[in-house]
């Protein structure tokens, strides 16, 4: 039994290594069957846009817009609501089945029973 995970991803294109690092472990859990709930902020909300996900050019990476697909067809994908405000970002904007939500949204998540977070 796999207990539910947040993944929350604070980069995008300015650190593509470790946006990709999360975005290839959310993919992952997904793929393992887990309950996952990706979480966006900072410059990552770029990767929940539709037609906007950003490319991070790494070789021997699976494309970031390929894992948010991933993630979205088998969890739930997440942007911060005041990182969507700050870059004029609306839910129209979003890929399909994405969210806006603020902080109070991720704390109640992640201090739910045994769900394991990490940040990225």
């Amino acid at each position: 039994m796999t207990r539910p995970l947040a993944v929350k991803i604070t980069c995008g294109a300015e650190a593509p290594e470790r946006a990709n690092q999360g975005l290839t472990v959310a993919g992952a859990a997904v793929a393992a069957g887990a309950e996952v709930s990706l979480w966006l902020t900072g410059d990552a909300v770029w990767f929940g846009v539709r037609e906007g996900c950003p490319d991070l050019g790494l070789a021997h990476a699976t494309p970031a817009a390929d894992l948010v697909e991933v993630v979205r067809s088998g969890g739930r994908v997440t942007v911060c609501s005041q990182c969507a405000t700050r870059r004029s970002i609306t839910e129209a904007d979003l890929v399909e089945g994405a969210r806006i939500a603020g902080a109070a949204s991720f704390t109640e998540l992640v201090l739910q029973p045994d769900v394991q977070a990490l940040v990225y």
